[in-house]
């Protein structure tokens, strides 16, 4: 991406580039059907060229029960038919390079489906050779589970199988029995389900509840969480102490990395994207920075603070100052709004406040995530009890953990359905895709997905954006700002948190400066040295690098 750069290094693409969520089942249905899938995708791929996004990434599309929707695979090396084929999945990998986009897997390390033909075999029987690929303890005392731990979707994280007398462990459903990676041949098959897909062009991976790998040895009871309040999600209780985040899980990261450097080259290195949902001094320790001072972990360990994050001015301008001094020498920082298990940015803080938050996520330092559908402001849509398809809200209903809310067909046109099906889809529409749809907000120019498309290609166009340096600047209580700076070219990034208006004087930005984008379609240009922000409004300066 920076001009100043011939040949780009092989790093650019995922250092200075954008990635697109796409949630398979809801962004294009090709036959009828009411699921989306791989064709569906290869039909829009122009639509994200046009966007101007650099990469896909495509959430689970492997042989699956779908008892947690692709989350729990019963194949690693195949396509669920409800998505396509094999077949299918090579088009769209050629389509997607042909445009220079490139292609994320989803990949699920800590669980299969208790269909896959590995757990078939473990619960066989207790001498089975594929027994210890999973965990499985014998009972308490008392008959009951080995200990406390809970699943994150609510009850124990114990099933017991009745035919050999011992529980297995499933840190998520039932049907997602957890592998035992302490075991090498566990090791051993996972890493060769990486090579299958990159041996297929693939070019990265975003690696599910890495953190969830390994989980302590000698099965201790995980301690009560003091800050827990009744009526919560009921996995948070208890701290995952002896579930989450042990140090072992880093020598499983050096070697997943290890794999997929192996096929890196010239023309582009492979990426590993991990989900983590940890305090950041945790999470930084997923860089893998040895004491060489070499980063050997997932080049992006995700940085999920601005989905959980209050919408205030002082709080996002500590968390952003914070991540960016904990980041390790070398380290690829980056932002992401919200993905297929978070509520979306235009619901969590209103469509004004979206377009700011657009701003934010392309203007900072590093790599930003962009979910399909929020670059029109899609809103989290209410789904009736009798319409719920997410097992997560059935297993803990009314609690508002659901996830249905944020994965609703993406919203194309005026059409039948959207645009997305010419069936009925699988889950229902937001009420308002008549009016709120990527066919009608192509044609204005004050809509969102205008800002993004500005905001995508000032990013493209400006190394300061996409390669620069940032650094703080004071503009007042309620005004986040920063700095971008790459050679002589300044940037500054004006985001007005206020209901009201705020004026910001030229000492911030410098005798000289120029409006290159606003989160406002109506901004009008400095007044004598002066610059006033509307109400929620954001703008990008070029000026002088002093």
């Amino acid at each position: 991406m920076d001009p100043r750069q011939n040949p780009p290094s092989p790093d650019s693409w995922w250092k200075n580039g954008i990635v697109y969520q796409i949630y398979p089942r809801s962004f294009q249905d090709s036959d009828g059907d009411g699921i989306g899938d791989l064709r569906g995708i290869r039909q829009r791929l122009d639509y994200l060229v046009a966007l101007g996004v650099d990469a896909v990434w495509i959430s689970p599309i492997y042989p699956s029960p779908m008892a947690d929707f692709g989350y729990d695979i019963s194949d690693y090396c195949g396509i669920d038919a409800r998505f396509g084929t094999l077949a299918d999945f090579d088009e769209l990998v050629r389509g997607a390079h042909a445009r220079g986009l490139k292609v994320i897997l989803d990949f699920v390390p800590n669980h299969t489906s208790d269909q896959h033909p590995w757990f078939m075999q473990s619960r066989s029987s207790r001498q089975d050779p594929k027994r210890d690929w999973y965990i499985w303890r014998d009972p308490a005392p008392d008959g009951g589970p080995p200990n406390n731990w809970l699943s994150n979707f609510g009850g124990p994280a114990w099933t017991l199988d009745a035919a050999t007398g011992q529980y297995y462990l499933h840190s998520f459903l039932r049907e997602q029995p957890d592998l035992d990676w302490r075991n090498p041949d566990v090791r051993a098959a996972m890493y060769e389900a990486l090579r299958f897909w990159l041996r297929r062009g693939v070019d990265g991976f975003r690696i599910d509840v890495l953190y969830h790998l390994v989980k302590d040895a000698l099965f201790r009871d995980n301690p009560a969480n003091p800050a827990f309040v009744p009526g919560g999600d009921p996995s948070h209780s208890l701290l995952p102490l002896y579930t989450a985040d042990l140090p072992e899980v880093q020598d499983i990261v050096r070697e997943m990395r290890a794999v997929v450097d192996a096929f890196s080259d010239a023309q582009g290195e492979r990426v590993l994207i991990g989900e983590l949902y940890l305090p950041l001094a945790r999470l930084m320790a997923y860089y893998g920075l040895d004491s060489n001072g070499v980063l050997q972990g997932v080049q992006l360990p995700f940085n999920f603070q601005l989905i959980g994050a209050q919408w205030q001015a002082d709080v996002i301008r500590r968390l952003v100052h914070d991540y960016e001094a904990a980041l390790p020498p070398g380290a690829a920082p980056n932002w992401v709004l919200g993905n297929h298990d978070k509520p979306r940015i235009a619901s969590r803080v209103g469509p004004l406040r979206a377009r700011l938050a657009a701003m934010l996520l392309l203007t900072l330092r590093g790599t930003p995530t962009l979910y399909y559908g929020d670059e029109i402001g899609m809103t989290d849509v209410p789904i009736p009890p009798d319409e719920v398809q997410d097992p997560f809200e059935k297993n803990e209903p009314g609690k508002g953990l659901g996830r249905d809310p944020q994965r609703t067909p993406m919203q194309w046109s005026t059409g039948a359905h959207a645009g997305f099906s010419q069936g009925r889809p699988w889950l229902r529409l937001a009420d308002d895709w008549a009016t709120h749809n990527i066919e009608l907000q192509q044609a204005d120019a004050a809509s969102m997905l205008a800002l993004y498309r500005r905001l995508i290609a000032l990013r493209r166009a400006e190394p300061a954006l996409h390669a620069g340096a940032w650094e703080p600047v004071d503009a007042g209580a309620d005004v986040v700002a920063y700095a971008r700076t790459f050679v002589q070219r300044r940037l500054v990034v004006l985001l007005n948190f206020a209901e009201a208006p705020r004026d910001i004087d030229g000492s911030v930005f410098g005798a000289k400066a120029d409006v290159l984008a606003s989160t406002r379609p109506e901004r009008a240009g400095l007044q004598g040295g002066l610059l006033t922000l509307q109400a929620l409004e954001g703008v990008v300066l070029a000026c002088a690098n002093e």
